[in-house]
């Protein structure tokens, strides 16, 4: 067996080792009857999206984490993409103490740091607001943001750069023909991973955003109560970080 041949074969393998629990949740999504024994449901139908979106809940937490998350990821691509290329450039003396700060986030649970975030959004008044819940995924979002878009700003981007100041273009230039051009694949995988940070959370949503519920708030209660709900809002839940994906790979290949 040749080597791309059996490299094939894992990849076949892989994908249907990820696709199988995949599957499983399909049907149980649909399973208005599904008892033991059976390996397969006796009734399908759309009670678990009929029940998830009869109250309307779970429709304005769709849409309140897809704003968020969009909001997220643009906030923390712009202030990631400055913070990246100082640190990158070593232009601070102390990079291992910034480091450390802006990884504070994340060695903590997003529960207790948003609760400490309530604190202050109270005093500021923007508790339970959709700016509360956009500042609050920003301070677990950007943070990758910045790690992933650090190792876009090496040498390599350097030496374009000055090769292409070197024949003459402008800073707008450069930035338009050299540096973002050479970014893309680091840009879309930083904005990626902000979208997908930003609308799987539930610690930060749920002590921050109260008011404002977001998907995984609305569907973690249905896990032990109605599982076919639950099947069904993760369906949906799985949908935008699918077109994400998708929107992310393109970027990566297509021009500018």
């Amino acid at each position: 067996m040749s080597e791309r041949r059996r490299g094939k074969l894992i990849a076949v393998a892989a994908g249907l080792l990820f696709a199988a629990p995949l599957a499983v949740l399909v049907l149980q999504a649909f399973a208005d009857s599904w008892r033991a024994p059976a390996i397969l449901p006796q009734v399908l139908g759309w009670r678990g999206f009929e029940v998830a979106f009869g109250s309307g809940d779970a429709g304005e937490a769709l849409a309140n984490s897809i704003l968020v998350a969009l909001a997220v990821t643009a906030i923390s691509l712009a202030v990631g993409w400055p913070a990246a290329r100082v640190l990158g450039r070593r232009r601070l003396p102390r990079n291992g103490l910034v480091f450390l700060l802006i990884a504070v986030p994340l060695l903590m649970p997003p529960y207790l740091a948003g609760f400490g975030l309530t604190e202050w959004f109270i005093r500021l008044g923007i508790d339970s607001t959709l700016l509360g819940l956009i500042l609050a995924h920003v301070t677990f979002a950007l943070p990758y943001a910045i790690l992933i878009l650090l190792s876009g700003f090496g040498r390599e981007l350097e030496s374009l750069e000055e090769m292409a100041s070197t024949a003459g273009a402008s800073p707008g230039r450069r930035l338009r023909w050299v540096t973002v051009p050479t970014m893309r694949p680091t840009l879309a995988a930083a904005g990626l991973l902000s979208f997908l940070v930003s609308f799987s959370q539930y610690g930060s949503s749920l002590a921050v955003g109260a008011g404002r519920p977001t998907l995984p708030i609305v569907m973690l209660p249905f896990v032990q109560t109605d599982s076919q709900v639950a099947a069904a809002l993760a369906l949906v839940f799985l949908a935008p970080c699918v077109i994400a994906l998708f929107v992310s790979a393109r970027l990566q290949r297509s021009p500018l």
